[in-house]
């Protein structure tokens, strides 16, 4: 057998022998990790149900203002002492406490009830769809498909807080005069640093809605029934929303985790009262780490069929 014979087959399996280079590898699980993402965003956000929501969610500052402004002409107040949500009585002399109030009138319910809808549906939707199965095909996998879709809800919430606000700024814009601010303490800020604290309230108000979007994300993982998901999130929201109203249970109503929904109101204050705000993350840190944990070991040990 001749040099070159021998030497044939080694060249050919030379290439088997060499370790295969991993930069390729994890490019392409990154990007197929980014691809499964913008899908599942696409796919959120095209939804009917999704758009009706936001719909919603847009027109109560268009309904607040409306209400507020007729009000004002017709020469009365624009609000009782201490009555309706938030900021209400200020936002005749400054269109931009609409934002405020707006934020005051959807967090109790409205903004919390949209969250339940889509992280209830997340995973018990597609399990009644029969597109679960398909989607747990490598590279997603559970863990990797279960953290899509908790990042595609804490992206609606964002999304559906900043539709708030953007409303309810178009419309105190439209129909109040804008200017420097009051705040709560008395002292007056500029209108650009009020627009700044309203972009920083609406984060807030979105950072304390992800205890909801980790419980709902829990419950869908629960039941193959995404109306069922969806129910029993958004009633335990009302039911928890009723416990924290009654006196009796004060000791244990700072950890639910809508008891601190409203303290960003204190970032209204000058100087800016911390302490509510921080105790607020915190729950909410810690309703995310707690049910988003439970969320993990329940559907990476769910038998899936469909």
């Amino acid at each position: 057998m001749s040099r070159a014979e021998t030497s044939a087959p080694e060249g050919r399996g030379e290439p088997r022998d060499k370790p295969q280079p991993t930069v390729g590898r994890r490019t392409t699980f990154h990007g197929a990790l980014f691809t499964l993402f913008r899908n599942e965003l696409l796919t959120t956000f095209r939804r009917w149900r999704t758009l009706a929501l936001l719909g919603v969610l847009a027109a109560v500052p268009i309904l607040v203002g409306t209400a507020v402004k007729i009000e004002t002409d017709d020469g009365s107040s624009a609000g009782p002492a201490g009555g309706g949500p938030a900021f209400i009585s200020q936002i005749s002399n400054n269109g931009l406490f609409l934002v405020f109030t707006a934020l005051a009138a959807t967090l109790p319910f409205f903004l919390p009830m949209a969250i339940g809808v889509i992280a209830g549906d997340a995973i018990a939707g597609e399990s009644s769809a029969g597109t679960l199965r398909y989607l747990l095909v490598a590279p997603a996998g559970r863990t990797r498909l279960l953290l899509t879709k908790y990042a595609t809800t804490l992206t609606f919430c964002l999304v559906a807080t900043l539709v708030v606000a953007i409303s309810a700024f178009t419309v105190g814009a439209l129909l109040f005069p804008l200017g420097d601010l009051m705040t709560i303490s008395g002292t007056s800020i500029s209108f650009t640093e009020g627009l700044g604290r309203a972009l920083l309230i609406a984060l807030v108000v979105a950072a304390s809605l992800m205890g909801v979007a980790a419980l709902g994300l829990f419950i869908s993982t629960l039941t193959s029934s995404g109306i069922a998901a969806m129910a029993t999130t958004v009633g335990l929201l009302i039911t928890v929303q009723i416990l924290d109203q009654i006196p009796q249970l004060s000791g244990i109503q700072p950890y639910f985790f809508s008891h601190y929904w409203l303290s960003f109101a204190d970032l209204m204050r000058e100087p800016v009262y911390w302490d509510d705000l921080v105790k607020n993350l915190g729950i909410q840190a810690l309703y995310a780490a707690v049910f988003g944990s439970a969320a993990w070991a329940r559907f990476t040990t769910k038998d899936i069929t469909a």
